[in-house]
């Protein structure tokens, strides 16, 4: 019983400091808007989802260090031109869904106590893709995706508001290089600090 007592007492106590220190935790969710460039996909927008959990780090008096890991769900289209390029029906592969752990670590510039913007590095593991986007048995997507994210966020109490653009670096096309692959997305999400 001792130590649960003291157990409980110590989380409390580490809660307490981290708060005071500047340090918070708390969970996100929120749309996206996708877009995957190159002639192989449509060139229209399509819509997908996150979410995922964050923390703030406070580094001074304007900046936060806010690591996050997120899923995110991506649908795309393909355009008439992939079944030119690849000699697979485009029929058959015209939806497909894409599943992204995604790991941004996002730099805050408090413009006031309420208002920052954000810009960092992001990283995105490809959790699973479509099954029948398949070629000589091999995957169509590579793997992992870096890109570069930048936005803005509103803070209410625990709330927060934000928008963002996400503009990937790499080619993700695993199959060959007749067409370059890069994730566009723009993500509008909610989040709430729970510590």
């Amino acid at each position: 019983m001792k130590s649960i007592v003291l157990s409980l007492a110590i989380f409390v106590s580490f809660i307490s400091y981290s708060h005071a220190q500047g340090f918070s935790v708390g969970v996100k969710a929120g749309a996206n808007v996708n877009k995957l460039t190159g002639k192989s996909f449509s060139e229209q927008f399509s819509y997908g989802y996150h979410a995922g959990a964050f923390a703030q780090i406070k580094l001074g008096k304007r900046f936060e260090l806010q690591p996050e890991v997120v899923f995110n769900q991506v649908n795309l289209d393909t355009s008439s031109q992939f079944s030119q390029l690849y000699k697979i029906n485009s029929g058959t592969v015209s939806n497909l869904k894409l599943s992204y752990l995604s790991i941004p670590l996002i730099l805050n510039y408090k413009l006031s106590k309420s208002f920052s913007i954000q810009a960092g590095p992001q990283y995105g593991i490809l959790l699973d893709q479509h099954k029948d986007l398949l070629q000589n048995g091999r995957n169509a997507f590579k793997e992992g995706d870096f890109s570069v994210l930048a936005g803005m966020q509103i803070k209410f109490a625990s709330f927060r508001l934000y928008g963002r653009y996400v503009v990937g670096l790499n080619n993700i096309n695993d199959i060959d290089n007749k067409d370059q692959w890069k994730n566009q997305s723009i993500q509008l999400g909610v989040g709430f600090a729970i510590l």
